[in-house]
């Protein structure tokens, strides 16, 4: 033990050394398999990646193809307002744009056709809903306080990713709350953000406000049914399918009738 002691210095090094070529071994591994490519680094604030992919995601899908996307957040595209159905695909969009972006930051090559991903300083996310049942914080609180935490640390060179932010409130508070934060993002904040919301009402802030894009879930209606194409297109939705996503989940029939009568 005592010799191995008096060798700690170069043990240490030599198991750093190893743990960093392991690391890039498995990056470049990763990236030859599955068809990864180097992105483009600067420090202009741009965000571009053509047929982005989920890295995750597209590993685990055995009975439908991953649909890429592309994205574009710069100058001139700061806030990108992401509508449509549930289960469409918003959140798995939002969550591979900030998994791409962390692996440039980590020197990995990225699951797209072509990708420019410009140094920022942090990652700020808000998606899913998890009661802090234990400190008796309700689901609206606990994404009030993560929101909170975004608003006052977020500076121009953050990348922001919101889910789905008021849906804890009733609607009109949260309608309130949503709009009031897309507009402090904008005017204050500064920060590239992708915002996915069930607010069709949202959409409006783009002709009002010069940095804002609508964007949404390409859903095809076919026979009374939706098949969700998977793809983030240009411009607002004005209609969100929760009947017909109802009706996928097993509502009876019945149910679903009344609904479209209420409706």
């Amino acid at each position: 033990r005592e010799n191995v002691l008096e060798q700690l210095k170069e043990i240490q090094q030599t198991a750093s050394a190893l743990a960093q070529l392991d690391v890039l071994a498995s990056f470049a591994e990763t990236a030859r398999l599955q068809n990864y490519v180097r992105p483009q680094i600067s420090d202009e604030g741009v965000l571009q990646i053509r047929d982005g992919r989920h890295p995750v995601l597209e590993q685990n899908l055995l009975d439908e193809r991953f649909v890429p996307n592309d994205t574009r957040l710069d100058k001139e595209i700061q806030i990108a307002l992401i509508t449509g159905p549930n289960m469409a695909g918003k959140s798995t969009y939002i969550r591979q744009v900030a998994l791409l972006t962390l692996l440039a930051h980590t020197g990995s090559f990225v699951p797209a056709a072509e990708a420019r991903i410009d140094l920022i300083d942090r990652i700020f996310t808000r998606i899913g809903a998890s009661d802090d049942l234990a400190r008796g914080q309700s689901t609206f609180m606990v994404e009030m306080t993560e929101t909170a935490n975004i608003l006052n640390n977020a500076t121009p060179r953050s990348l922001i990713v919101l889910d789905e932010i008021g849906r804890g409130t009733s609607t009109f508070d949260g309608l309130s709350l949503a709009w009031s934060i897309v507009e402090h993002l904008h005017n204050q904040v500064g920060a590239k953000t992708l915002f996915a919301t069930h607010y069709h009402e949202l959409t409006e802030l783009a002709a009002r406000l010069p940095r804002i894009k609508n964007f949404n879930v390409a859903v095809r209606e076919w026979h009374d049914q939706i098949v969700f194409l998977r793809k983030i297109v240009e411009g607002g939705t004005d209609k969100s399918y929760g009947i017909q996503v109802a009706r996928l989940a097993g509502v009876p029939k019945e149910v679903l009738e009344r609904a479209k009568q209420i409706l």
